[in-house]
């Protein structure tokens, strides 16, 4: 089975939150056949044409959200009304066919949560996606059930909260933060300044600090991904930066500018923000960063951080921090409890 790994969490997680994205497989269709004048009539009397009405009732049988109903969408725009006519009248057919297609999904869920456990968060978070997913996709994911259990047993270990030990640890004084360390809230960030859903990530970091100021501390911690090629280099300078009172400026721009995130960048962005770039420069060259970076992320890798961006709000794990509405439901429940 590939699995979608991206900036993302390597797993079935990744493939769940993909899956409604990527290929969704149009649904066969009966042969046309020569639509009656009642029918074509009481098409044309309920509003619509014919084929958004045989749509609508499609997804109304498998939801507005499902694979099968972006399916049957794409497919029904490239027929006549004729034919569409005479999938109303024969619609028995096609619900008969919608229902046993279904029945894969359905043994894909039940398998999968017995093997995860059905009172867990991963069990829930199967049951939702697994609606998006078209009848192919959970056929072929049947065949690795054995696999994809060990992926989600990972995942819900994944998903514990930390110990007090463990946040305590990573939210320690040597990284750069925002907030006084006395709040109620803390939250801990895991990123790639050359990761795109960081950057995602970086704005709903903005939108907290607009939002939440002295109510909340935030604490950013370096995790570079191997096959990032710069993504290394911007997280040294970001310390660098650090150094001379600049990291937030410096954590913003090179978000704005992935693509510039070499090093004759990271100088001139240096220059630019007004910092010592001699220091820079000399703190770049130095020895002394690149083992913090390590330790951040070693440090990640200890509480399970997977992939970027991850974000802990005391001790939770977010599930969708490049989501501001989400991180701040969250952020709330903490502050109220």
């Amino acid at each position: 089975m590939n699995h979608v790994k991206l900036c993302r969490v390597v797993g079935l997680m990744g493939i769940l939150a993909a899956t409604a994205a990527t290929g969704c497989k149009k649904p066969e269709k009966k042969d046309a056949v020569s639509p009656s004048g009642s029918a074509s009539s009481a098409a044309a009397a309920s509003g619509g044409s014919a084929c958004e009405q045989l749509g609508k009732k499609i997804c109304d049988k498998v939801g507005e959200k499902s694979g099968a109903c972006t399916g049957a969408k794409n497919t029904l725009e490239l027929l006549a009304d004729s034919a569409c006519t005479a999938g109303i009248k024969d619609f028995s057919f096609t619900e008969k066919k919608l229902q046993e297609q279904g029945k894969k999904c359905e043994e894909l869920v039940e398998k999968l949560c017995t093997g995860v456990g059905k009172e867990t968060e991963t069990c829930k978070m199967v049951q939702e996606k697994t609606k998006s997913f078209p009848p192919d996709q959970c056929s072929q994911m049947l065949e690795h059930v054995d696999e994809i259990v060990t992926d989600l047993k990972q995942q819900e270990k994944a998903n514990q909260p930390l110990t007090n030990d463990q946040m305590v640890a990573i939210a320690a004084e040597d990284a750069p933060s925002f907030g006084p360390k006395t709040s109620k809230v803390t939250i801990v960030e895991f990123s790639d300044f050359q990761c795109p859903f960081c950057a995602k990530a970086a704005n709903v970091t903005s939108q907290i600090k607009e939002k939440y100021g002295d109510k909340v501390h935030f604490v950013f911690r370096q995790f570079p991904l191997s096959f990032h090629q710069n993504a290394a280099g911007a997280a040294q300078a970001a310390l660098a930066a650090n150094a001379q009172g600049k990291f937030w400026e410096f954590h913003d721009e090179m978000f704005k500018n992935q693509a510039g995130l070499a090093r004759p960048d990271l100088e001139k962005l240096a220059k630019t923000l007004g910092l010592n770039v001699d220091k820079f420069k000399q703190d770049l060259d130095s020895a002394a960063l690149k083992p913090r970076v390590d330790a951040d992320v070693k440090m990640g890798e200890d509480v399970m951080v997977q992939g970027t961006p991850t974000m802990f709000i005391n001790g939770k794990r977010i599930s969708n921090p490049t989501d501001f509405d989400a991180v701040s439901k969250d952020i709330e429940s903490a502050l109220g409890s």
